[in-house]
C-alpha cells in the first residue's frame, strides 16, 4: 500500500466519499465519489487491498493502492456482500424470489473474483441470516451452511464438496481464525427435553466420537461465537428470548468456554442479570465481559475462566479493544444516557482517560491503535448526525457534523494487513485537540413545567445516596415508622460492631479497635503551600490517602477487598512520601 495513514469511508444520503484520517482529514482526490442516494452497503477487504460498495444499480470494486475502479458487477438487487479472508473473493447475497413461472427460484448467492469481477459460482440460499460462507484465514477451505448440514470446499473449487458435517442438525458453525490445523465449532440445537450442544472438531474429523470438546446446555434460542485470534480458545454465549424464571425482562444468557485441548468450562459471573458484551483481547490470553443489572460489572478473565481484574460497577454495555490489544475502551451506548467513555491501559491495569460521547451509535478503532471514531447515525438517530475522531488520551481531534437535511448511515476505517502498525508505548499526557461544537446533553433530571423553580427533594435511582438523611420536614406516618426501623437497625449494627471490635481472639487476647493509619492522620494536618499547582496536587494526594484509610478499615473489619482496591493500599507509602516532598 502506498499510504500508511488510514482513511475514513463515509456512507449516507449524499452518497459515498473518502477522506484522510489524522492529521489532515482532507478528501481523497483520487477516489471516484458516488453521489447516489441509495448506497446500501460498503466494505474494505480484511487485508485492505480492495474497497467495494453497491448503489442499487451496480457494485463497484476499487483497488486501494490507486483508488481506481477495477471491476463493476451489474446486479441491482444486491442486498449485502462480504470479502473472503484474504480478499481474493467477494460474495454477494440477493433476496430470494420464487414466482409461479419459476417456483424453484434462481440462485441468489454469488461468488466473484475481486480482481476482475468474474463470476466463480452461484448458489441458492434463502435465509438472510447466517448466509455468509466461512473461510479459513489462508482461504484453503470454505464452509457453507446448507439446510442443517455444513459442507466444505477446498482451494476455491466450488464444484466439489470435499467434506460434510451431518452427525446432527447444525444451526450455526464457525471456523477458527488460524492456519492449519483448522478447528470448527458447531452449535447443534437439542430437541424437546434434550440438551443442545456446542461441539469442537478438528478439520476434517467430524464424527461425533472425534470431537475435541463438547459443552451441553439447555435453554438456547440463539448463540454467539467468539474465537481468540490464535484459534485455540472459543467462547459460546447462549441466549434465550424470554427468561422463564421471570428474573429478567431481556431473557437469559450464559457463557461457556471450549479449548482445542479438550478443556470446557462455564464462565461464572458474580452478578445477576444479562451479559451485555464479550470480547477477546488481541493479546489472546484474556477476555473481558460486561454483565449484570445496571450498574453492570466489567471483569477480565484468564484462559482458566478465573477473574483477574475488576473494572468496577458502572453503566456500561460495550467493549472495544484497539487492534494491538494494549488499550481497552469501555462505554455505555444505546439505551444508556451520557455516553461515558473510559480508556484503560491493559498492561498496567490503569485508566488512561475518561471522556463523553453522547448519542453514539457506532464506535471503531483505527488500525493504528491510537485513534478511534464515534458516530451518530440514522436510522437509529436522525438528529445530530455526524462523526468525531478522538485520540486515546480522550482528546477530540476532529468533528464532522451533518446538515439537518442529510443523513449519515455508516463510517468505516480503512483496513490494513496484520502487523502494519506495531504497538506503541502509552502516554498518559493528553494531546492538543478541539472543543465539541454541539452542546453536551444535560445531566439534570427532567422536571415538568409545574415543578420548575421549586425545591425538589427526590432523586433519581441512579443518583440515590442511601446514606443521606431525608430533607422532608413533614414526613408521613409510614415515613416516620420506616425511619424508626432504620435507626433501630443502625443502633443494633453499631452495638454489634463495638462487641466484635473488643472480642477475644483465638489466643485469648482482646483485639484492638481498628484505627486509621498514622501516616494518613499526619497528612490530614499538613498545611497548604500557597502555590496553586502544589496545593492542587496535595489535595489530590490527601483524597487518595483518605480513601486508602477507609479501605484499610474495611479490611481490618474482615471485608474481602477486590484486586484493584488492594493495589490502592499498596501505594500508601509512595503517596505519603510524595506528599511530604510537596510540603517541604
Amino acid at each position: 500500500m502506498a499510504s500508511t495513514v488510514p482513511c475514513v469511508a463515509v456512507r449516507g444520503s449524499t452518497g459515498i466519499s473518502l477522506s484522510q484520517g489524522p492529521p489532515t482529514y482532507e478528501s481523497v482526490a483520487a477516489f471516484p465519489k458516488d453521489d447516489s442516494k441509495s448506497c446500501k452497503a460498503m466494505q474494505f477487504s480484511p487485508e485492505g487491498r480492495y474497497f467495494a460498495w453497491c448503489n442499487g444499480q451496480v457494485l463497484k470494486i476499487i483497488l486501494c493502492e490507486t483508488w481506481k475502479i477495477i471491476a463493476e458487477i451489474k446486479r441491482p438487487k444486491i442486498w449485502s456482500f462480504q470479502f473472503s479472508k484474504l480478499g481474493n473473493y467477494l460474495i454477494t447475497w440477493e433476496q430470494f424470489i420464487a414466482t409461479p413461472a419459476n417456483p424453484q427460484g434462481s440462485p441468489n448467492l454469488h461468488i466473484w473474483k475481486s480482481e476482475n469481477g468474474e463470476l466463480v459460482k452461484s448458489f441458492i440460499h434463502k435465509k438472510q441470516t447466517d448466509w455468509e460462507p466461512q473461510w479459513s484465514n489462508d482461504e484453503k477451505i470454505c464452509g457453507m451452511l446448507i439446510n442443517s448440514d455444513v459442507v466444505f470446499y477446498e482451494d476455491a473449487n466450488f464444484d466439489k464438496i470435499v467434506h460434510k458435517i451431518h452427525v446432527a442438525k447444525v444451526a450455526k458453525f464457525s471456523i477458527s481464525p488460524n492456519p492449519a490445523p483448522y478447528h470448527i465449532l458447531c452449535y447443534m440445537p437439542g430437541k424437546s427435553g434434550q440438551p443442545s450442544f456446542g461441539r469442537l472438531f478438528q478439520y476434517p474429523k467430524f464424527e461425533s466420537t472425534q470431537s475435541l470438546a463438547n459443552k451441553s446446555f439447555f435453554q438456547a434460542d440463539r448463540v454467539d461465537i467468539y474465537w481468540n485470534q490464535r484459534g485455540t480458545s472459543v467462547l459460546l454465549m447462549t441466549s434465550t428470548e424470554v427468561d422463564k424464571t421471570g428474573a429478567s425482562y431481556y431473557g437469559k444468557q450464559t457463557l461457556h468456554y471450549l479449548g482445542t485441548k479438550g478443556e470446557t468450562a462455564m464462565v461464572m459471573l458474580s452478578k445477576e442479570g444479562p451479559i451485555h458484551a464479550v470480547e477477546w483481547s488481541p493479546k489472546q490470553t484474556e477476555f473481558c465481559v460486561i454483565y449484570g443489572l445496571m450498574p453492570s460489572k466489567a471483569t477480565l478473565f484468564n484462559l482458566k475462566c478465573e477473574p483477574i481484574f475488576e473494572f468496577g460497577a458502572k453503566h456500561r454495555n460495550s467493549i472495544y479493544y484497539n487492534p494491538q490489544g494494549n488499550i481497552l475502551l469501555l462505554t455505555g451506548f444505546g439505551n444508556l444516557s451520557g455516553g461515558s467513555v473510559e480508556l484503560w491501559d491493559t498492561v498496567n491495569r490503569k485508566i488512561i482517560a475518561k471522556t463523553e460521547a453522547p448519542d453514539t451509535t457506532l464506535l471503531q478503532w483505527s488500525p493504528d491503535g491510537e485513534h478511534f471514531l464515534t458516530a451518530t447515525t440514522a436510522p437509529r438517530l436522525r438528529v445530530g448526525n455526524g462523526f468525531k475522531i478522538w485520540h486515546y488520551t480522550g482528546t477530540l481531534l476532529y468533528e464532522r457534523p451533518w446538515n439537518k437535511q442529510e443523513e449519515l448511515w455508516e463510517v468505516q476505517w480503512q483496513t490494513y494487513p496484520a502487523n502494519t502498525f506495531p504497538e506503541k508505548a502509552i502516554s498518559y499526557k493528553a494531546v492538543e485537540g478541539i472543543a465539541p461544537s454541539q452542546p453536551q446533553a444535560s445531566k439534570q433530571a427532567y422536571r415538568p413545567p409545574s415543578a420548575r423553580g421549586q425545591t425538589i427533594t427526590f432523586k433519581l435511582h441512579d443518583d440515590e445516596d442511601y446514606g443521606s438523611k431525608s430533607s422532608d420536614t413533614n414526613p408521613s406516618k409510614a415515613a416516620l415508622k420506616s425511619k424508626k426501623k432504620r435507626e433501630a437497625k443502625k443502633a443494633k449494627k453499631e452495638s454489634e460492631g463495638v462487641t466484635s471490635q473488643n472480642s477475644s481472639t483465638p489466643n485469648g487476647q482482646v483485639s484492638p479497635t481498628p484505627t486509621k493509619s498514622p501516616n494518613t492522620t499526619a497528612t490530614t494536618n499538613l498545611d497548604l503551600t500557597g502555590d496553586p499547582e502544589k496545593d492542587k496536587k496535595i489535595k489530590k494526594i490527601k483524597s487518595k490517602l483518605e480513601q486508602i484509610a477507609k479501605l484499610k478499615e474495611l479490611q481490618s473489619s474482615g471485608k474481602q477487598l477486590e484486586i484493584n482496591q488492594l493495589d490502592k493500599i499498596k501505594k500508601e507509602a509512595e503517596l505519603t512520601k510524595e506528599l511530604q516532598n510537596l510540603v517541604l
